[in-house]
């Protein structure tokens, strides 16, 4: 009996080191990748590369200690259709070749070059992080904002927390007519029974509950057959309860003869906002309108010369126009200045006129006046086994199914690269191996993704006790906290 003990123990321990043996041999030959960002580039990009090849492992390094980038902290919190992506990114990350770690700024706590020595293609996929500036006067005044850090304020992004905006003025001027511009203008007008219901955070909640903007005016340098937003946003903001709209009609002149030459969406959308500026609505819209304690409207033909200050100079008091006019016509019609301005008073200013890529370092190249990395399909020029996706390729254009498929672009030239042997994968890489080793060593303790799991349970039943999805945390330290617990 004892006999068949040893054989049996004996044969648990062959068997235990030939799958350790059999691991470490699939560890020697698979090819290993970097992502860096866990948002839907990088998610997107991983998930391609774990389809396509089973001998590609992936690990996805993250600043913060929770996934999921713009899904999480930029798409709006009425919104919870768009964040259902992150059931697919979830999937992605269980996979047995796909790694990730969070708390990890590559850059600071590991750098680039350190990354593309430990593996055989690093991707770029940190997206847009930056502002761009009006380049104005008095854009430095209390009172005016980003859309991208007033978007992470009520959103939960931890460098958000302190911004504190003042919501005691009763206009608010939004620049920019893309589909951030109208998420904010929704948030600031939309009535709290429908804002408590979602994942937007306690203390921008309680905020925007003492606010008293009734005004939103969404301001563009072209004309309404320009607008950057979709019709999905459009419609949200024609039906949102308690508003009216207020728009200009002769900002519509000449657009109705120029619609059928219009692509459809694009058609469909101008015939919206036409018929919500010109057609008289039916008695049960009227009765709606005229019930209404909040007004939006788009200024078009607007662009910003100067923030005004109040007399103290200690706070916005309001925003200086150019007037424009239309050269050509079209998506490429150019807004010239006609030499007339319009002063409007308000106390809140938010400028949505686009994020932007940072560079990370400067062995990467980077175009600084275009804002991303010069590459090709996702192959970062003249850096061999480097690669970008996402925003950081393209610009901060589009809709997340254009990321996905931007994304998944990039892992097919990788992939490309791999078959023809542009990319060397022939010598083994020590990928995250080496990697934790010079963390550890540098006191940096990444968090899994079964830690990230611990802190999205927390942030779920916190949810449920108030009626919401989630009450997100909104520290870093709250985060690593219930992440080591």
């Amino acid at each position: 009996m004892s006999g068949h003990k040893m054989l049996f123990s004996g044969l648990k321990l062959w068997t235990a080191g030939r799958s350790r043996w059999i691991s470490r041999l699939h560890d020697d030959c698979s090819t290993k990748v970097c992502i860096v960002g866990s948002g839907p580039a990088g998610f997107y990009t991983a998930q391609h590369l774990i389809k396509a090849r089973q001998d590609v492992e992936v690990d996805i390094y993250e600043r913060l200690p929770v996934p999921f980038g713009l899904v999480r902290f930029g798409v709006a919190p009425d919104h919870p259709e768009v964040k259902n992506v992150i059931n697919t990114f979830t999937q992605t990350a269980r996979q047995s070749r796909c790694h990730f770690y969070g708390n990890v700024s590559v850059g600071t706590d590991v750098s680039v070059e350190e990354l593309r020595h430990a593996y055989h293609a690093v991707v770029l996929s940190y997206g847009a992080e930056g502002n761009r500036g009006m380049g104005v006067p008095g854009e430095d005044l209390p009172g005016v904002h980003a859309a991208k850090d007033f978007v992470g304020w009520y959103n939960g992004l931890p460098s958000c927390r302190e911004l504190r905006p003042d919501l005691s003025c009763e206009t608010a001027v939004i620049l920019g007519q893309g589909n951030v511009a109208l998420d904010v203008a929704r948030v600031l007008l939309a009535p709290l029974d429908i804002l408590k219901k979602t994942d937007i955070t306690q203390p921008a909640l309680e905020a925007l509950a003492e606010s008293q903007v009734r005004r939103v005016l969404i301001v563009g340098r072209r004309g309404p057959m320009q607008v950057a937003c979709t019709i999905k946003e459009l419609r949200e903001m024609v039906n949102l309860p308690n508003t009216r709209p207020e728009l200009m009609a002769a900002d519509f002149e000449g657009v109705a003869e120029a619609l059928k030459d219009l692509p459809r969406p694009r058609k469909r959308l101008t015939e919206l906002m036409s018929k919500t500026a010109l057609e008289i609505p039916g008695e049960k819209e009227q009765q709606r309108r005229s019930g209404a304690s909040h007004t939006w409207g788009f200024r078009f033909f607007r662009s910003p010369v100067e923030i005004l200050a109040d007399p103290e100079r200690s706070r916005t008091a309001g925003i200086r126009l150019a007037v424009n006019r239309l050269e050509g016509s079209g998506e490429g019609a150019r807004a010239v200045l006609t030499g007339e301005v319009e002063d409007v008073t308000c106390g809140l200013v938010i400028s949505s006129i686009g994020y932007k890529s940072l560079p990370i370092h400067p062995s990467v190249p980077f175009d600084s006046r275009k804002a991303v990395v010069p590459n090709s399909m996702g192959r970062v020029q003249q850096a061999a086994g480097l690669y970008c996706s996402g925003w950081l390729k393209t610009g901060p254009t589009g809709v997340i199914a254009t990321t996905m498929n931007s994304s998944f672009d990039t892992a097919r030239s990788l992939v490309e690269d791999m078959e023809s042997g542009t990319l060397d994968v022939s010598a083994a890489k020590p990928g995250s191996q080496s990697v934790s080793a010079l963390l550890e060593k540098r006191g940096v303790k990444p968090v899994t993704f079964s830690d990230w799991e611990k802190i999205d349970g927390v942030e779920t039943r916190r949810g449920e006790v108030v009626g919401k999805p989630r009450e997100k945390l909104l520290t870093v330290e709250e985060m690593l906290q219930v992440a080591r617990s």
